[in-house]
């Protein structure tokens, strides 16, 4: 049985709430007659309890009204802990039909958490419609159809402006509308540990492509001068770079794969380093990333 949610809206809903030893006759043992409630035990100094936080609250609005969670500082509430007998947190506690049915201690990754309230919900968590949402986009932009990818992106923006995904791939949206220093300012906006994922960093790659973005004219004068100058390494590198900006990827592969015959340490790598990110933008299941990548090994190993 999937548990799916219906509308945007709920996939933002009351589900998590702070809870105190006042409300939680209210917040957990009745409501737990209609729904499984997660109880989280947390405190400001505890280093695993920012980082489940996040994840659980996630996992929790994905299930769109199927669960609740209510945190409950035990700084300020120690009774709830004694009670519960807690001796470390974070501490996470299942609750259905007023009482605690099941649960676990310590920081688990995402993949856990869902296992976790998916057994005490005996069904899987569909997808929220925040997910759909940005699924649609993801596929869109994979299509070319910029028009439904933005305004999938957008939808998932509105809903939660800080979704790291949905802005990477937006800044994509808007490469490919030609819209380069919207997509700047945008990456821009990301911090370090935001820059680590691989869809960020996807984005960046096509950022610093689209910024060597070279027009039909100037393409034409390094084809003339290569064929004067058909040794030329630094003539053939600005080609690669121009073809592939443009789209050309075949061809700015084939440039890049002459390069490394030529000379695989030239420039410190720089044509590997190059087809690298061509693979990284176009995705390890892409045709012309199969070929290259093929390419490439025979170049690098023969």
């Amino acid at each position: 049985m999937d548990i799916q949610t219906n509308s945007m809206p709920e996939t933002t809903g009351n589900w998590v709430k702070d809870g105190t030893t006042e409300t939680f006759t209210t917040d957990v043992v009745q409501e737990s007659q209609e729904r499984l409630v997660l109880v989280d035990l947390w405190a400001p100094w505890c280093g695993p309890c920012k980082q489940l936080g996040p994840v659980i609250e996630k996992v929790v609005n994905s299930a769109g009204g199927a669960v609740s969670l209510v945190k409950i500082d035990i700084d300020q509430n120690p009774q709830i802990a004694q009670a519960l007998r807690v001796q470390s947190i974070p501490a996470v506690f299942a609750f259905k039909n007023g009482q605690p049915v099941d649960g676990f201690m310590g920081a688990l990754p995402e993949s856990q958490v869902k296992e976790f309230i998916e057994k005490n919900l005996g069904g899987e968590i569909g997808a929220s419609p925040l997910e759909e949402a940005l699924q649609t986009g993801i596929q869109a932009l994979e299509e070319n159809n910029t028009e439904v990818a933005l305004a999938a992106f957008v939808q998932v923006l509105e809903a939660d402006p800080d979704h790291v995904e949905a802005k990477a791939y937006l800044a994509r949206v808007y490469i490919k509308l030609g819209e380069v220093e919207a997509a700047q300012s945008l990456l821009e906006t990301f911090s370090e540990e935001e820059k680590q994922s691989p869809v960020v960093s996807t984005s960046e790659v096509a950022l610093e492509i689209a910024l060597n973005a070279t027009d039909q004219s100037e393409i034409s004068e390094l084809r003339e001068k290569l064929s004067s100058d058909p040794e030329n390494m630094d003539l053939r590198f600005e080609l690669a770079k121009g073809l592939i900006s443009n789209g050309s990827y075949s061809e700015g592969g084939d440039e890049l794969i002459s390069l490394i015959k030529m000379d695989a340490q030239w420039n410190d790598g720089a044509a590997r380093q190059e087809l690298l990110k061509m693979f990284e933008l176009l995705g390890p299941m892409h045709d012309v990333t199969k070929t290259y990548r093929r390419q490439l090994s025979a170049a690098l190993f023969s």
